[in-house]
C-alpha cells in the first residue's frame, strides 16, 4: 500500500466540520485518497505550466496552483458539453 501525504485525522475533522455525526474509517480513508488524487493532478499541472514559462521558472507559486485548478475546472465543465 502506498503511503499517504495527508493525515487520516484531518479527514475525520473535515467530515465532522461538514456536518457528519459519525465518520467511518472507510469514508475518511476514501476522502484522503480522493483529495490526494486531485491534489496530485493539480500539482502536476502547475509544474507543467511553470516548465513552459519564458524565461523558464523553477518555483511553483500559489498563482500557478490557482491557475491549474481553474484550468481543471474549465476542462471538467467542457466535458459536460461534449457531443457523443
Amino acid at each position: 500500500m502506498k503511503s499517504s501525504e495527508l493525515g487520516l485525522s484531518a479527514m475525520y475533522r473535515i467530515l465532522k466540520k461538514a456536518g457528519a455525526n459519525r465518520v467511518s474509517d472507510e469514508s475518511a480513508d476514501e476522502l484522503r485518497r480522493t483529495i490526494e488524487e486531485i491534489a496530485e493532478n493539480i500539482a502536476k499541472s502547475a509544474v507543467d505550466l511553470v516548465s513552459q514559462t519564458k524565461p523558464k521558472r523553477v518555483t511553483v507559486t500559489g498563482e500557478d496552483i490557482r491557475n491549474s485548478w481553474l484550468q481543471k475546472e474549465k476542462e471538467s465543465n467542457m466535458d459536460r458539453f461534449k457531443v457523443i
